[in-house]
């Protein structure tokens, strides 16, 4: 039976597994190697012992209602997307609100993470941690590792021939910067387009004399600001257009989508993407289109060498004068404190079951939460990691035996080329994983039951945005005001933006609840009928 947890790190993966095993009436010590909590969200203005900070302007791509805990709502005066400030000060209250705070150990930093010689037996861990330079050896049930995939920059010099060699210009890593007036007046590439190399871009274009972007992948752009004004991810990530993913062919949904990218700009006539593109990436960024159409941004090709001032790309054009090139080439995650047989387990999370647990592990008592890139918030899933982890370390649920885990692991693992850089290799459908783990946990919401219980809620969880309350409405850790927080979360999008009123009487929400309601079981009934089929072995993507 687990009783002592070791928690390693006080960002937002740390925060939720502490309140988890709380939750589940276990003994959580949480190790910070900083001052405080928030993890990459606490910006700082230096680089005090290599910590991975989040850049002065940085503000979120999910909106506020789609990134809270499920248990513990953003205040409705809160603007929907928050700036880091803000966030952390979110933290804040969670950390207040749930008493977390005296279950960190600040300035903390872990040395090492071993199995204790009865491992095979007692499942136990020591944890060697350093703190004000004096050295400490303890004894744990289990380890929850809240590290997150921002350890390590990626800088891979040796792809840019000339970059360390002939080029008398400065570069970095995105990882260094803080903010934009360093490069005010110079000419810069910026090398990489996820959503730090568009955000970089579009800033250093107001104050850089001119701002090259280099790609190479097809990357479609989308905006924060949806349908009606309204945040992206509360229209796009319900449980209707999740059910439509499954249920139309993959290729026609693949025509929509695009169809959809394009009807804001076309990709292709700005060198972005193509709809041919069988390889791409989506990012967030409102000014980036903008920036590239007043020509302060200017889009180029893969890098192909570097001379002493300017920059060679593939398709042959050079760009001269280049003052400086910023890096945005993401992370590694060496989870350098863990003992070298452990971490020979896993070599990216596609090796972990249920991108947690390694299963080889002869006790399963080692979880490794948050290192999971998701179409939706992050934060989400990685409480719904700790819930169902705790779970596990409480006895409530169950692990399969190590076969089931294993062939599980490589049924999902498909073959990619290995690029430690490549975020793509982590990202999964938001509501697919979060609903695979809440099945686990026993905690996923049955629409049948709630269309047959409460026809209302069950027309705001599968046509509404799929927010984390629904995952407190039933099983354990279930929340009283799950419910409220569901039926309420559009007031609280529009709190903010109500500052000033103007007349908007006409009101047809009435109909919509009731074509809603006729098209719910006929969801459902499909759903289901499918399902059938798919036993058989037919599938809609065939079609």
């Amino acid at each position: 039976m687990v009783r002592s947890v070791a928690i390693i790190g006080a960002g937002v993966s740390g925060l939720a597994s502490v309140k988890c095993c709380l939750d589940e009436g276990l003994e959580p010590t949480c190790f910070e190697r900083s001052e405080d909590i928030g993890g990459l969200w606490r910006y700082t203005n230096s680089m005090d012992n290599g910590r991975v900070s989040v850049y002065r302007s940085v503000i979120t791509n999910t909106s506020k209602e789609m990134s809270c805990f499920s248990d513990f709502p953003c205040p409705e005066d809160f603007p929907n997307y928050l700036p880091h400030s803000l966030l952390m000060e979110y933290f804040r209250m969670y950390a207040r609100h749930f008493d977390l705070l005296q279950h960190i150990h600040f300035k903390t930093t872990v040395l090492s993470v071993r199995k204790r010689p009865d491992f095979a037996t007692s499942g136990q861990w020591e944890v060697v941690t350093e703190t004000d330079g004096v050295q400490k050896s303890h004894i744990f049930d289990a380890v929850m590792v809240c590290t997150g995939h921002f350890q390590e920059p990626y800088l891979p010099l040796a792809s840019f021939p000339g970059i360390d060699t002939r080029f008398k210009g400065q570069y970095l890593h995105s990882w260094e910067y803080k903010d934009a007036e360093a490069f005010r007046g110079k000419r810069v590439l910026v090398v990489g387009i996820g959503n730090t190399g568009g955000d970089l871009s579009v800033e250093l274009s107001h104050v850089a004399a001119k701002v090259f972007l280099s790609i190479r992948s097809s990357t479609w752009v989308l905006s924060r600001v949806s349908d009606q004004g309204f945040p992206l991810d509360m229209i796009s990530t319900t449980r209707f257009n999740h059910f439509l993913d499954w249920l139309l062919p993959s290729a026609l949904m693949r025509r929509i989508r695009f169809w959809k990218f394009n009807s804001w700009f076309n990709h292709a006539n700005y060198g972005l993407a193509s709809t041919k593109s069988s390889n791409f990436k989506v990012i967030i960024n409102e000014e980036l289109p903008f920036c590239l159409l007043s020509g302060t941004i200017v889009l180029k090709s893969n890098v192909k060498e570097f001379t002493e001032s300017s920059v060679v790309f593939e398709d042959g054009t050079t760009e001269e004068n280049i003052d400086v090139v910023l890096f945005a080439t993401g992370y590694i995650f060496p989870f350098s404190f863990l003992e070298e047989s452990v971490r020979s387990l896993f070599n990216d999370n596609r090796s972990l079951y249920k991108r947690i647990f390694p299963p080889q592990l002869e006790k399963p008592t080692l979880a490794i939460i948050g290192l999971v890139q998701l179409t939706g918030s992050v934060m989400v899933g990685a409480e719904m990691q700790a819930r169902w982890v705790t779970g596990i370390f409480a006895g409530w649920n169950k692990l399969p035996p190590t076969s089931k885990m294993m062939a599980d692991v490589l049924k999902k693992k498909p073959l990619v080329e290995r690029n430690p850089s490549e975020r793509k290799n982590l990202k999964m459908s938001f509501i697919s994983y979060i609903d695979e783990i809440a099945s686990c946990a026993e905690i996923k919401p049955s629409m049948l039951t709630l269309l047959l219980t409460d026809p209302p809620l069950a027309l705001a969880v599968f046509f509404g945005p799929c927010s984390p309350y629904q995952y407190r409405l039933v099983g354990r850790g279930k929340w009283r005001g799950a419910r409220d927080a569901i039926l309420t979360q559009w007031q609280r999008t529009l709190k903010p933006l109500r500052t000033r009123v103007v007349d908007n009487s006409s009101d047809n929400s009435s109909s919509w609840r009731w074509m809603c309601l006729l098209v719910l079981p006929v969801a459902l009934t499909a759903g289901f009928l499918f399902s059938k089929y798919r036993q058989l072995g037919w599938s809609p993507q065939a079609g």
